[in-house]
């Protein structure tokens, strides 16, 4: 756009300048003012849609945790698959499914959230996997559930439970080896530093 006035005119000019200006460029301002009012009523709308995806995915985890409904995990896992509401669900399907007994199905909600985009859900996922397969005397299966995947901040968690594994395993000096690392990784005020030094001991 030009200038909008030059200093130095009369105010006659100046106003016969002003109107010149907004003849040659009123179609530009009319089409600024529209894109920029499309694009605020546009970001409007996605968040209006993004509070409506929101509410149905909490509705829907809210049906599957007061009702341990598969079929809500399922509609939540189909329209909402990137939402935390659906991992959560899935975490809280797989330990129902354990309470029950049902390991095979508490296997399948947690196989997948191992490839979860946030490291926690993934993590934990994977480490329940291992539980519920060592619970199930497949030792050699749970080792290669916790080797899949790097525990991160949880290495001591992993070892302790790498230990607990090999101890049932009947793989004593395996065991040791692992508590005596888990011991290294966690920190020494941590309540399980006494849990793990029981543990070692009884396996001396």
């Amino acid at each position: 756009m030009k200038n909008f006035i030059e200093v130095g005119k009369t105010e006659d000019e100046q106003a016969q300048q002003i109107k010149k200006w907004i003849k040659e460029n009123g179609l530009q301002i009319v089409v600024g003012i529209s894109l920029g009012l499309g694009g605020i009523w546009g970001l409007g709308a996605y968040k209006t849609y993004q509070n409506e995806q929101s509410i149905q995915a909490r509705s829907l985890y809210l049906n599957t945790a007061s009702s341990d409904s598969v079929a809500a995990y399922e509609a939540l896992n189909t329209s909402h698959s990137d939402s935390g509401y659906t991992q959560q669900a899935g975490l809280m399907l797989a330990k129902n499914a354990v309470k029950k007994q049902d390991y095979e199905s508490a296997l399948q909600h947690l196989s997948t959230l191992v490839s979860a985009d946030n490291d926690l859900i993934a993590i934990v996922a994977n480490m329940r996997m291992a539980s519920i397969q060592l619970e199930m005397g497949k030792f050699k299966e749970a080792i290669s559930t916790l080797d899949s995947k790097l525990p991160g901040e949880f290495n001591g968690l992993y070892s302790q439970l790498k230990g607990d594994i090999y101890v049932a395993d009947n793989q004593i000096d395996k065991a040791k080896e692992q508590y005596k690392l888990a011991l290294s990784q966690i920190s020494r005020d941590s309540e399980l530093q006494s849990l793990i030094n029981i543990k070692l001991a009884d396996l001396n």
